[in-house]
């Protein structure tokens, strides 16, 4: 589910800060019924897509128009709409949209690509505004992050001789997906000088917790007006 909330109050505490945010309609039912206690909050600052950022877009559009074949901008007015599909995004023109908009378009076209193979002019970590979601996405997908072959996951932070991977908890350590050549170079070189090549690292990928609610907003009377 996406939504566009408002931002009502907001409390710091030690720990962060504490908001207070309206959300229109009724959907305490789904909280409930899903369970649900997380929710990812993107603020959007006003800020408009850069040049880099256009940049990137129209050259990943011409790489995956020139997989598919259509013409670019069929491809791109489609990719919009599976941006929307997946997001819940409102329609967007990628000559004023914000700088928050156009990095998660740059994700879902990223992402498509990764998916379905398509080879890309230049490496995937350069066209990406997110690395960390970009790196998420190979091993999702298990594609180098590299060059964008077939891959395998290399743990970054070793699981040790001896131990079975099947039963070890490996939910904090590090991971990236690699193909069995660059695999086999970041072992030859070791990982420090392996991320200075090639400018990815390992990611800490934390299972979907359902964290308590750490407590009760009936109290706002600490809360800031926004």
């Amino acid at each position: 589910m996406y939504s566009v909330a408002e931002l009502q109050k907001y409390r710091e505490t030690p720990s962060g800060t504490d908001l207070l945010v309206h959300v229109p309609g009724q959907i305490g039912e789904l909280l409930l019924k899903k369970g649900i206690r997380t929710a990812e909050i993107r603020l959007d600052d006003g800020r408009q897509i850069s040049v880099a950022q256009r940049k990137k877009i129209y050259a990943t559009i011409r790489d995956i128009a020139g997989y598919t074949g259509y013409m670019p901008e069929e491809e791109k007015e489609w990719l919009k709409y599976l941006h929307i599909s997946r997001t819940g995004e409102a329609y967007f023109s990628l000559s004023t949209c914000s700088m928050d908009t156009a990095r998660e378009f740059i994700n879902t076209i990223l992402e498509y690509a990764i998916e379905h193979g398509i080879p890309l002019s230049e490496r995937g970590v350069e066209r990406a505004d997110d690395i960390g979601k970009y790196l998420f996405y190979c091993i999702k997908h298990k594609k180098c992050a590299v060059c964008g072959r077939d891959g395998e996951i290399h743990h970054v932070d070793a699981i040790g001789m001896g131990r079975d991977r099947r039963t070890v908890d490996d939910s904090n350590s590090r991971k990236i997906c690699l193909c069995r050549t660059h695999h086999t170079i970041a072992h030859q070189r070791g990982m420090k000088a392996f991320e200075q090549m090639y400018h990815v690292y390992g990611i800490v990928i934390q299972a979907d917790s359902r964290l308590p609610m750490m407590e009760t907003l009936n109290d706002i009377s600490q809360f800031v007006t926004l």
